[in-house]
């Protein structure tokens, strides 16, 4: 009979300590602005370039930022880029089933600072006040 022997998982507290920089790099995507929005943005359905930029919220997103930022979410097998044969031609993004899974944890984060946000304006006042 084999036995599987299978080594314990770090604790989250391990991964942070170490410096793993894998992690921290994607830890890094994710909690930039505009990876968030596009995960967001791209939850439901695939979107064309210049939806996404109409899309981006009160503080537009410039096209070469939009761009940079898909370009990295596609690197990171989170998005997917499919060209379209029309004229003029169309450029769509869809979420991979890897973006999939990340998007409930986006969402989450994100109600976590909705609903967080009072307290956070708060503590940030009282605190700049106290540095005064």
């Amino acid at each position: 009979m084999t036995q599987v022997t299978t080594e314990p998982r770090e604790t989250g507290t391990e991964l942070c300590e170490q410096g793993h920089d894998l992690i921290r790099s994607v830890l890094e995507r994710i909690g930039d602005k505009w990876s968030v929005v596009v995960i967001c943005k791209l939850a439901d359905t695939t979107r064309g370039f210049n939806e996404l930029r109409r899309l981006s919220g009160p503080s537009p997103i410039t096209q070469r930022m939009l761009s940079a930022t898909l370009r990295r979410l596609e690197r990171d097998g989170l998005v997917t880029r499919t060209v379209r044969n029309t004229k003029p031609p169309r450029v769509d993004y869809a979420l991979t089933p890897r973006g999939l899974s990340l998007l409930g944890i986006v969402q989450s984060l994100a109600r976590w600072a909705e609903d967080n946000s009072g307290g956070i304006l708060d503590s940030r006042t009282t605190f700049d006040a106290e540095q005064s």
